[in-house]
């Protein structure tokens, strides 16, 4: 098997054939707002938001106000998948953003995201991120994939 083969096979172990798209979520946002909010209610504001291991892996970063506001819009964007907002069903730390070994993001919920995937009867969360060094983007999407 070549090098290209054994890369898309490896895709296909990440993305299964099959399964149903149940819902969408998105959210954009100034990379600036971020920054204002840590610099007025540094570690409250990040402890209320952000998992432990989100803030070691973006201040481990020489920036890491772009990638804390990605991860900020992967939350939101995530509660919009699950048609709740951030509230009382769905907190900040509902969900976490992780990477697999390939720097793929991946969502990590607590047992509050996970009600809620089983409640809508989905199996999985995807999410993709972007930014700049001016705005951060996020899209989640909500899955059922087949047995």
């Amino acid at each position: 098997m070549s090098e290209a083969e054994a890369g898309l096979a490896g895709l296909a172990l990440r993305f299964p054939r099959g399964g149903t798209v149940l819902n969408v979520g998105a959210d954009v946002i100034e990379v600036d707002r971020v920054a204002k909010v840590c610099q007025r209610r540094k570690e409250r504001f990040l402890k209320r938001v952000f998992t432990e291991e989100e803030r070691e892996y973006c201040f481990g970063k020489s920036d890491p106000f772009p990638h804390l506001a990605a991860r900020f819009a992967a939350k939101e964007a995530v509660s919009k998948v699950f048609s709740t907002g951030i509230g009382k069903l769905f907190g900040w730390k509902s969900c976490g953003i992780y990477h697999d070994p390939g720097m793929q993001p991946l969502v990590r919920l607590d047992e509050q995201g996970k009600t809620l995937l089983r409640a809508l009867d989905a199996t999985d969360v995807r999410i993709t991120l972007s930014h700049t060094k001016t705005v951060a983007i996020a899209v989640a999407i909500l899955v059922k994939e087949q047995p």
